[in-house]
């Protein structure tokens, strides 16, 4: 039987199953936090890459950001080999590592070509990438969509279709999108709606995201609420995102999307990655950790060696 994710050690947690950690997420009664992060911009601390920097803060997954499969880079880390790089991460850190990609049109084009969000070919939502990232030890891939990149809720349906198909019972499939994604049809309500989250269930996904209440304009608590719901009643998890760079807001803003996620009813809590650029403001990580699950498990979650 899995212990729940707050109380698992590095090697407990290595040695789990695909549905083994699904159910030490759950087990943690809404007091997992999933932490974003870009590899590819300085590390905030220099030479100490970021994922080993929210790892010390507590981040119980994190999640890669303008992650190539390609060519996968974490500015910070040791130097190894491409297809070791995850693997070094859970090394280092002894967490869950997660990615980003991305369900884009075969037509999509950026409105700037030399914006940072352009999507390279190893960040989309493939089979190809897909079967690469779960050799490469990734445990849970994020299909979403980064701004402006045209990412429909119809391409993340089909690419859970595929990617369930191909890896599904190698990683954790999530899904859903943390803002409208350069898509002003799928806006506000509907970004994603109640019947976005039937559909993805159905079609395989093991956890659905949504934006966290007050990041997005129109999206309450309650409204939240309702999609938390509908997903749980379907034995399904769920993630609320910040994905509106408001981890780089004011603490007590932080603690208050806390809470409203938290009364939501929402199981893993997602912090962005855009503070300034690459990772959320290292106060609001603590912030919104000690609001949703105190200062025990928060101090624990950090001192807790990975050595264990």
């Amino acid at each position: 039987m899995a212990k729940r994710l707050l109380d698992c050690t590095a090697r407990e947690l290595a040695a789990y199953s695909k549905d083994e950690k699904i159910a030490a997420i759950g087990g943690s009664e809404g007091r997992v936090i999933a932490c974003e992060s870009i590899g590819t911009v300085t590390p905030m601390l220099g030479n100490i890459s970021n994922v080993e920097f929210l790892a010390s803060l507590g981040a119980d997954i994190l999640l890669l950001n303008i992650f190539d499969v390609n060519n996968p880079v974490v500015q910070g880390l040791p130097e190894v080999a491409p297809c070791d790089v995850v693997r070094e991460i859970k090394r280092l850190t002894g967490r869950l590592v997660a990615i980003n990609l991305e369900p884009i049109s075969p037509d999509y084009k950026p409105e700037d070509e030399k914006n940072m969000w352009k999507i390279t070919g190893g960040r989309v939502a493939t089979v190809d990438n897909a079967v690469k990232a779960a050799d490469m030890g990734v445990d849970m891939i994020l299909l979403t969509g980064n701004p402006d990149t045209g990412v429909t809720n119809a391409g993340i349906l089909h690419s859970i279709r595929e990617l369930k198909e191909a890896v599904g019972n190698r990683m954790i499939i999530a899904a859903g999108k943390m803002h409208a994604s350069g898509i002003l049809s799928e806006a506000g309500e509907n970004i994603v709606t109640k019947d976005d989250v039937t559909s993805f269930i159905d079609a395989g996904a093991d956890i659905v995201l949504f934006p966290a209440p007050g990041t997005v304009g129109g999206l309450t608590m309650d409204y939240i609420r309702s999609l938390v719901v509908a997903a749980h009643e379907k034995n399904a998890l769920t993630m609320t995102a910040i994905g509106t760079s408001q981890e780089g807001s004011e603490v007590e803003t932080i603690r208050e999307i806390a809470l409203m996620c938290k009364m939501a009813g929402v199981d893993i809590h997602h912090l962005g990655d855009s503070a300034f650029t690459g990772m959320a403001m290292p106060e609001n990580v603590l912030a919104y950790s000690k609001t949703i699950r105190g200062a025990r498990h928060t101090y624990r979650r950090m001192a807790l060696s990975i050595m264990r």
